[in-house]
């Protein structure tokens, strides 16, 4: 079990830790409901630094990119960011990531943790072009700052304009006494704030300033628990439960990040299947009545009969109310359609909804 650079800092600050994706990690402090809270209400913060992060150069990088990415990195300047995912060869997905544009002939590609090692050897496999490649996963941190008052909170620790970094966008710069931090705005929560990159051996650092600046804002540590609740609410995926390598990112509902203008990994195959429509798709789902659908749990029809599975499900602490995501047939993939989740013994009528969950 790998510890990251504040393994020790979450322990004596009373976290839950648990092993997750290869590492010690806390899942929560306070306990979910309030740690939500803060992050929609105020100001939290995340240590994800088992995320993976490849640095893709040189002449051939782009080129690179582009064969294994879905999306239209060419589109991309300086300081610009996009979310992609990684196609495989059986129309499934082998990973979503974010890329950032570093320099010219320079990217960032981070990657889900529990997915390094499979996403580097698929994408060295896909590389015959003689694109640099460099894994960078050991050697650096990421905390994610998330919050309507994150930018407020965080003003004072760095001399650039926070409130002027745009969504999928980032700067490199000075941050809590650090020089070349990568600060983005590619938020996962739906409440606004930011992340930091930077190396392990500034990272405490970084997490001490940054509790110091935000003790006036209710600044609080968040664990993964209340990142999972809080995604949730905004309907984005989570890789090994809403996509895997079983899933295609078209019944996904990610065609919008497969940009058919471009050759990619399975396009071709991926472009008939948009052509025709998925069989199944991904869904947004409210429960009618109480209950809590969970991961794994069998979607019926009125009749009882099978029409899919729960692949995501909670209790929303913003909404009070059992929500959740699952495949099914196409047939009750429409907005209004009527479900039911199978919960126990019992069929709990749903109603298919247009994500997000929580509108802020």
């Amino acid at each position: 079990m790998k510890d990251t650079a504040l393994s020790a800092t979450h322990e004596a600050l009373g976290a839950k830790m648990v092993p997750f994706a290869g590492y010690n990690m806390p899942v929560q402090y306070e306990g979910v409901n309030i740690e939500h809270e803060t992050v929609r209400k105020a100001v939290g913060v995340f240590d994800v630094s088992h995320m993976g992060e490849f640095l893709i150069e040189g002449p051939n990088a782009l080129s690179l990119i582009q064969k294994v990415s879905s999306n239209d990195a060419s589109k991309l300047e300086i300081g610009n960011a996009q979310y992609s995912c990684l196609p495989n060869d059986d129309n499934g997905v082998v990973d979503d990531l974010i890329i950032y544009k570093l320099k010219e002939e320079t990217y960032l590609l981070v990657v889900n943790a529990s997915n390094i090692e499979k996403d580097w050897n698929w994408i060295t496999s896909k590389n015959d072009i003689g694109a640099e490649m460099r894994n960078l996963s050991e050697d650096y941190s990421l905390l994610a700052i998330q919050g309507p008052k994150a930018v407020e909170a965080m003003q004072s620790v760095t001399s650039h304009d926070l409130s002027a970094i745009k969504f999928y966008n980032f700067i490199v710069g000075d941050f809590a006494g650090i020089e070349n931090v990568i600060i983005s705005a590619t938020g996962y929560t739906g409440s606004g704030g930011f992340e930091i990159y930077c190396k392990n051996t500034e990272v405490k650092q970084v997490w001490d300033k940054v509790f110091e600046a935000g003790a006036d804002f209710g600044i609080k540590p968040i664990g993964l628990a209340a990142r999972d609740t809080l995604r949730l609410e905004m309907g984005y995926c989570l890789y090994g439960n809403d996509i895997d390598d079983t899933t295609s990112p078209i019944e996904a509902g990610l065609s919008w990040v497969c940009k058919f203008n471009k050759e990619f990994t399975n396009s071709e195959a991926l472009k008939a299947e948009k052509e025709r429509k998925p069989e199944r798709k991904l869904v947004a789902f409210k429960l009618d009545e109480r209950g809590i659908p969970r991961h794994g749990y069998i979607i019926v029809d009125a009749e009882g009969q099978t029409i899919g599975e729960v692949t995501s499900g909670t209790m929303s602490p913003s909404l009070n109310i059992g929500i959740g995501m699952g495949y099914v047939s196409k047939s009750f993939a429409t907005i209004d359609s009527k479900i039911f989740i199978q919960v126990r013994k019992k069929a709990i009528p749903a109603t298919v909804v247009k994500p997000p969950f929580y509108k802020g």
